[in-house]
């Protein structure tokens, strides 16, 4: 099968976001936070959905993530934390809340609710028959990372990963990228940053990569990604035909 690379050709490293710009972001966290809100009321007796939906930033009716949600860029362990804050806000006191997180958390289960938006297996080869490398830098944290992409089946493609539990600064820094760089031996000025979200292109030009490519497969829109990238597509799919 042949790939299109466009923007990304020709990069010694090109590093993606995960959910938004790899697998479809809608699914994935409406999915979990929809399972969350199950789990709460279950462990609490109380209802907890309309409270935890409004704190992430998810329309009820959809499940679908709002724009500037606040599940579209925020770590897990901030996500847990704004979670008790909603539980409270339910008339629960904060050991209690504390108690029912315990009890019902849950990562997202990416087998189940992963969705690719592109061949990710035939993207990632074209890539590497270039002589680039690949790498994953996302608000997720390091275990449910590494799930995702083996569930994809794409983990032996991938050269390294950055996430929000690994001690870094988190998005806009750039500090993600600069790890990356620096443990694979690329030149920041010789890399790639692709993502949906200002704050992944904010990561890219902080850092001082050569390009930065927005894709609108995630919550953002053109208007509001285009002041940051170099060149905007619908998704990863159709990186041959900018928009």
């Amino acid at each position: 099968m042949s790939v299109e690379l466009g923007p990304l050709a020709g990069h010694g490293l090109v590093v993606f976001d995960k959910d938004g710009t790899l697998i479809d972001f809608h699914t994935m966290w409406g999915g979990w936070s929809g399972r969350l809100a199950d789990n709460l009321e279950v462990a609490t007796g109380t209802t907890i959905r309309p409270a935890l939906f409004e704190a992430f930033g998810i329309d009820p009716a959809t499940e679908g993530i709002r724009p500037h949600g606040l599940v579209t860029a925020t770590p897990m362990a901030v996500l847990r934390g704004v979670a008790s804050d909603a539980l409270v806000s339910t008339g629960l006191s904060r050991p209690a809340a504390e108690r029912a997180l315990r009890e019902a958390w849950v990562a997202p289960d990416p087998v189940e609710l992963a969705r690719p938006l592109a061949d990710l297996a035939a993207l990632f080869g074209a890539i590497r028959a270039t002589g680039g490398s690949i790498a994953v830098a996302t608000s997720d944290d390091r275990e449910p990372t590494a799930r995702t992409l083996a569930a994809l089946r794409i983990a032996h493609l991938v050269d390294g990963i950055a996430c929000a539990d690994d001690g870094l600064p988190v998005k806009p820094a750039g500090d993600m990228v600069i790890r990356l760089c620096a443990t694979l031996g690329v030149d920041v000025a010789d890399t790639a940053v692709v993502g949906d979200t200002v704050e992944d292109l904010r990561m890219g030009r902080a850092a001082g990569v050569r390009t930065c490519l927005g894709v609108l497969s995630g919550t953002a829109t053109a208007d509001e990604l285009r002041p940051f990238a170099d060149a905007l597509v619908a998704s990863v799919a159709d990186l041959g035909r900018p928009v």
